[in-house]
């Protein structure tokens, strides 16, 4: 068994009041540096057009602006007979408009110095180029040409399904990206968020260039887009451009384009996939975490730090304060182990991905007692130190995300599109300053404890983990 001090932890036998005795009550935090980084965050400046297509623009000076179209859609907005037809639209979105071939497109993003580039996610299509202030209004009109106008022509389909094949054959070479996708399927079973991004092979092989348009007409419409921009912009100037070249983009889908957004259903349940030939375990352990506009969001995203990060081949180990990782550090049962917190529109998760090499039932055992009595540990409460160290993390990650131009205009539109609104700095650390350990023990409970789990892995080994029943055990402590 995993010891915590000298006090033994038993997953399922006696509550753990003496790690609540070690916890005292977090006094408030100082805001001081809080408020003195985000006094020096320019406004957000946000328009709605005519059309209800959202423009909104952070002037931080310099040489060089970002600014993209971020899309209210993804794959979880596609069928199953569709799936994939969103990642093979941003591949087609490249390959040539009614204006430009491809070389030409290429030739003049490379004439510019610029970049442009594009991503989908399971709820977001993102189109995003960075240049040269004088190249901004360049920019907007080539973004506006390859969203509006591109051909899909049936020879580039046919070229670009053979890229999309490849590319699916080098996702599945990246475990982690696996293992994640095969936890959204447990997660999520039959529901939109339980489809992978590229779709499966017999979509991609059977998609039309026919599909993709039906695709951009259903779901390329006005209020369901936005365009950000940070940097070396001007607001004025960009709304000016966006009326001049998306102006046109229609508010409503033609008749006949309607599509149904079904809520995305978190289950218990669990996948493993055997693989003797690999060196290592490699898993996902998730509970339903929350959707990004809960109240409670920013509390979990704290929880997420007070877990802590491991690697076993770090030797700063063995200064870690997160209680999880000096238990990690101590029992070399993890190769490495990362908390996540995913937020969708409606749902979310939040658990511990690692990495194990390990060849017996106990150090199995083990491993899944230090995780999981650490994430129920959340749930007795912190210390004034985990809750000042935690909020300290927190805050830094926040503001490495805004990091630049791109961070930024990324953190616009991605917020435009979940919140509906810019959320700014002051407010982002405000809330983070607000948090209590009466709050990180409230949302521990009501997200960890006694809940249902998912659970995905790929790898060797796998017979010496626990199946579902075992990890669902692992939830609750028996309360004397």
């Amino acid at each position: 068994r995993y010891e915590s001090g000298v006090f033994f932890l038993f997953s399922a036998m006696v509550p753990q009041l003496s790690r609540l005795a070690q916890r005292r009550v977090a006094r408030p935090a100082a805001r001081a540096y809080s408020s003195a980084v985000a006094a020096v965050q320019p406004p957000t400046h946000v328009a709605t057009m005519p059309n209800q297509m959202r423009v909104a623009t952070e002037s931080t000076g310099g040489d060089t602006a970002t600014l993209g179209v971020w899309i209210d859609t993804g794959s979880r907005y596609e069928s199953d007979a569709t799936n994939g037809v969103a990642h093979f639209l941003e591949h087609m979105s490249f390959k040539g408009t009614a204006k430009r071939n491809t070389r030409q497109l290429e030739m003049e993003v490379e004439n510019m110095g610029g970049h442009l580039n594009a991503y989908t996610s399971r709820e977001q299509t993102v189109y995003y180029a960075k240049v040269l202030k004088q190249d901004v209004p360049r920019a907007v009109e080539l973004l506006s040409d390859i969203l509006l106008n591109s051909t899909f022509s049936p020879a580039a389909v046919e070229n670009e399904r053979q890229v999309i094949l490849r590319e699916m054959e080098e996702v599945e070479s990246q475990i982690e990206e696996v293992v994640f996708d095969r936890l959204h399927e447990v997660a999520y079973v039959g529901t939109p968020l339980a489809r992978t991004i590229l779709g499966p092979t017999e979509n991609i092989n059977s998609i039309t260039a026919d599909d993709i348009s039906r695709y951009v007409k259903t779901h390329y419409t006005a209020p369901r887009m936005v365009l950000a921009a940070a940097g070396a912009v001007e607001h004025d100037q960009v709304l000016d451009l966006a009326s001049e070249y998306f102006g046109g983009v229609p508010t409503v889908a033609p008749a006949g384009h309607d599509y149904e957004n079904h809520a995305s259903l978190f289950c218990g349940a669990d996948v493993r996939d055997f693989k003797e030939d690999m060196p290592a375990a490699n898993f996902a352990l998730a509970f339903e975490g929350l959707k990004w506009t809960d109240p409670d969001v920013f509390t979990l995203m704290l929880c997420q730090s007070l877990l802590g990060t491991y690697d076993k081949k770090s030797s700063n180990m063995q200064y870690a304060t997160a209680p999880m990782v000096l238990a990690l550090d101590k029992y070399k049962v993890a190769e490495q182990v990362q908390p996540f917190c995913t937020c969708y529109n409606d749902t979310g998760l939040f658990g511990v991905y690692v990495t194990a090499n390990l060849d017996s039932y106990d150090d199995y055992s083990t491993l899944f007692q230090i995780l999981q009595d650490e994430m129920l540990a959340l749930t007795q409460g912190v210390s004034d130190e985990d809750l000042a160290r935690g909020k300290a993390q927190l805050k830094y990650n926040l503001l490495q995300q805004m990091d630049g131009t791109s961070p930024t205009a990324e953190e616009i539109g991605r917020q435009l599109l979940t919140f509906g609104r810019r959320m700014n700095l002051a407010e982002t650390l405000a809330r983070v300053d607000d948090i209590t350990a009466a709050d990180v023990k409230r949302v521990a409970d009501k997200v960890c404890w006694d809940q249902e789990v998912s659970f995905a892995a790929i790898g060797s080994n796998l017979k010496y983990i626990g199946d579902i029943n075992s990890l669902r055990r692992g939830t609750y402590w028996n309360r004397v």
